[in-house]
């Protein structure tokens, strides 16, 4: 069996909270991003970009999300405010994958999302690959529109996924997965 396939087989999301530094440096950062970029992609549209979310900018990125559900949600207590507000701060590097999908004229709209969301468990893979730990989720606040603007998305674009990276904290545990026999048919002719 290959490195390859091994990891493919022992990958596991790791809980945001069980990240801890260190995080990728910035040149293992742009292995990741160059790794995400090598999807499919046809009529090569690029329809993804990256925002980095790292050091300070971690606080900042929480401010927001909590500033936008306290706005939405003026009986949330101190203790609510406080858990919307880490949100980026759980692991030492987010990076949110970013669908710039759009109408054309001979790609659909379907594949353009698909390229993106392979982008995004490109860096997932890429991550473990390097030995880090990853998840990739949304919350909320990935289809909030006041958020999405204040994150400089684009009127269009939306979050396929905010990948959580770090040091994983302790071995993570496997999950039930399904039996190949509850998903897999076979067409017949």
């Amino acid at each position: 069996m290959t490195t390859a396939l091994e990891l493919l087989q022992k990958r596991r999301s790791v809980k945001p909270a069980e990240l801890v530094a260190p995080a990728p440096t910035p040149e293992q950062i742009e292995t990741l991003l160059t790794i995400a970029s090598r999807v499919p992609d046809h009529g090569k549209l690029t329809p993804w970009r990256f925002i980095i979310i790292d050091g300070a900018a971690r606080d900042a990125a929480g401010t927001i999300v909590r500033d936008v559900f306290k706005s939405k949600n003026e009986d949330a207590d101190d203790a609510r405010l406080e858990i919307e507000r880490t949100r980026f701060s759980r692991a030492p590097l987010v990076i949110a994958v970013v669908s710039a999908a759009a109408p054309h004229v001979k790609i659909p709209e379907w594949e353009q999302v698909l390229s993106a969301g392979a982008a995004t468990m490109n860096l997932v893979t890429a991550a473990h690959a390097l030995g880090f730990a990853a998840n990739w989720i949304t919350e909320w606040y990935g289809y909030d529109e006041e958020v999405l603007k204040r994150f400089g998305l684009k009127p269009g674009e939306r979050i396929a996924g905010f990948v959580h990276i770090g040091t994983a904290a302790r071995p993570p545990e496997d999950r039930p997965r399904p039996a190949l026999a509850d998903i897999v048919t076979h067409f017949k002719a």
